[in-house]
């Protein structure tokens, strides 16, 4: 007779977001335990019954989380945090906070994302690396350095950095700056639209899809993230699986995906600093090689097989213990 699989449910406030990280980490979770589970997607629980409930977003999520947790007998529940989660809501949201005592596991994207959770939470705390799959590393011009940007345009990817940056930059005639992103908050998406028709070395080109972001990011030389708040940023483990090292902002995400002695920091809303780097990326025969070697020690940690082995073990030690 055929043994039943465990039906997951995966619930992520983000499916309605086109583009969004958070939904990308739900499918990717759903194609990856799809041999041995039965997950259902959805943006919150639809009350059916399941095994164990996977929840993206302590905030977000917190009523699926808190009418999940009111079941009798009470089933399996991890609570995946985010970057807002983790820096931001769990320190002030009531509802956030509760989502993490009904959880019986934190799911954490990087290895210094447990230091951000509260004490008397830090021992349910998982770190799941996301991961994608290696991409080959494509031909770089020799007339200039691209640099290339990915994030969405709100305040907390922090474009307004890069705008300083470029501007800084305006005399670089072979260093030009790229910047996808859909304007969230509509006046970045003018500062960016105003800066493109005005400095011809940088391009805000918009919302793209995943695969053309890909390709870019494969084509730069250098990929600029300048977050002030991160989980874990699909865009930094897409470039160092593509060969494309990363310019990142010294923030907690960044520096649990990239390890605490690579030397492709600035800190957060240095503009100066960033412009710098990015001219020594130019002008420094020895700056990208380095980066690149330093990015290459950190890809298997982005290895789907990894994922896939961290994520089957913690839905068998959840489902291990329920009643």
């Amino acid at each position: 007779m055929k043994q039943r699989k465990p039906v997951v449910c995966l619930v992520t406030p983000s499916l309605a977001i086109a583009n969004n990280g958070n939904l990308r980490t739900a499918q990717r979770w759903a194609r990856l335990l799809a041999s041995d589970h039965e997950v259902r997607l959805m943006n919150e629980w639809d009350g059916r019954p399941a095994d164990v409930m996977l929840a993206l977003h302590a905030r977000r999520s917190a009523a699926s989380i808190s009418a999940w947790a009111a079941q009798r007998p009470r089933r399996p529940l991890a609570v995946v945090l985010t970057g807002t989660d983790l820096y931001r809501d769990i320190h002030h949201d009531v509802s956030a906070r509760h989502s993490l005592a009904l959880a019986d596991r934190l799911v954490v994207l990087h290895e210094g994302a447990p230091a951000a959770v509260p004490a008397d939470q830090r021992g349910k705390c998982v770190v799941c690396y996301q991961s994608t799959a290696a991409r080959q590393t494509r031909p770089k011009s020799l007339r200039l350095l691209r640099a290339l940007m990915v994030g969405h345009l709100r305040v907390e990817k922090d474009p307004a950095t890069y705008f300083a940056a470029a501007r800084l930059l305006a005399g670089r005639s072979d260093i030009l700056l790229d910047h996808i992103g859909a304007a969230l908050d509509p006046t970045l998406g003018a500062e960016a639209a105003a800066l493109s028709a005005s400095q011809p070395n940088y391009r805000w080109l918009g919302g793209l899809a995943h695969g053309p972001t890909l390709s870019r990011i494969q084509r730069a030389h250098v990929l600029v993230h300048a977050s002030r708040m991160e989980g874990g940023a699909h865009v930094v483990m897409e470039a160092v699986r593509s060969g494309t090292p990363v310019l990142a902002s010294r923030i907690a995400g960044n520096v649990g995906m990239l390890g605490r002695d690579y030397r492709g920091y600035f800190e957060p809303g240095d503009a100066a600093g960033l412009s710098r780097m990015l001219s020594r990326c130019r002008d420094d025969a020895t700056m990208l090689p380095e980066l690149q070697a330093q990015c290459a020690a950190r890809a298997p940690l982005f290895d789907p097989l990894r994922e896939r082995s961290t994520l089957r073990r913690l839905l068998a030690d959840l489902l291990e213990t329920a009643p």
